[in-house]
């Protein structure tokens, strides 16, 4: 990559989180509070790296074999993370566990018992958010509010910590309606909280085009992917 989209990557990177830092001021947010997920689903290694030097501490991958790459051949050091955000198969746990990834998309009670028994066999425990299907759309993946209910009356008692939900706001939705789902999602939070009496600090939710809403509305993870990568590399949709 040549110099002038290294340049451009942190010129995004540094746009960004101007942009977080001004959403969360209007909202009389702390923006400390709010981490950027930098979404490196659309690039190779050495973009990601590139991601990492501009200042991006907080890597999210939708394929967990791709994670593993990464992670393997990156080496970053311990202040790098990594958030799964897309479906995590029960048989791809074990190796992803082994990168100590946040796993924001929890979408069923089988997954989080095996995530729990295979972090338990380690001797560590695995921060997870657990996915809700915010738009009601059948064609997103996460659980409904009930399903979400009733996983909570049986977590596993070792090897996971259930720190928060994730959500996405519907295809096609406009700000108005983002915003008013990830608002029904922070109520679906904060509801949980009391029923279960669990902290649930985190809410995983705001994309490229809807993080500023999501920030009003509490979110304490945004998901940023093609914003970061603008004249930079072509994405094709």
């Amino acid at each position: 990559m040549d110099s002038n989209a290294v340049d451009r990557l942190a010129e995004n990177w540094n746009t960004v989180a101007g942009e977080v830092r001004d959403a969360a001021a209007k909202a009389g947010r702390d923006a400390d509070d709010i981490t950027v997920i930098g979404v490196t689903k659309y690039v190779d290694a050495s973009v990601t790296a590139m991601l990492v030097d501009a200042g991006c501490k907080h890597l999210g991958e939708n394929r967990p074999q791709v994670l593993w790459q990464k992670a393997e051949s990156l080496a970053f050091d311990d202040d790098v993370r990594w958030h799964v955000i897309g479906h995590l198969q029960r048989n791809k746990a074990r190796r992803t566990l082994r990168h100590r990834p946040i796993i924001h998309s929890v979408d069923s009670p089988r997954l989080l018992a095996t995530i729990a028994e295979e972090s338990a066999a380690e001797d560590f425990v695995t921060d997870v958010l657990l996915e809700v299907n915010a738009s009601d759309e059948e064609a997103k993946t996460g659980m409904s509010p009930d399903e979400i209910r009733s996983l909570l009356e049986t977590i596993p008692q070792s090897g996971v910590r259930v720190v928060g939900i994730m959500a996405m706001a519907g295809w096609g939705t406009d700000s108005d309606a983002a915003q008013r789902q990830f608002a029904a999602t922070r109520h679906f939070r904060d509801q949980l909280s009391t029923q279960f009496g669990l902290p649930l600090p985190h809410l995983s939710m705001g994309m490229s085009g809807d993080f500023v809403e999501a920030i009003a509305e509490g979110a304490t993870m945004v998901r940023i992917g093609s914003r970061l990568y603008e004249g930079v590399i072509k994405i094709g949709h």
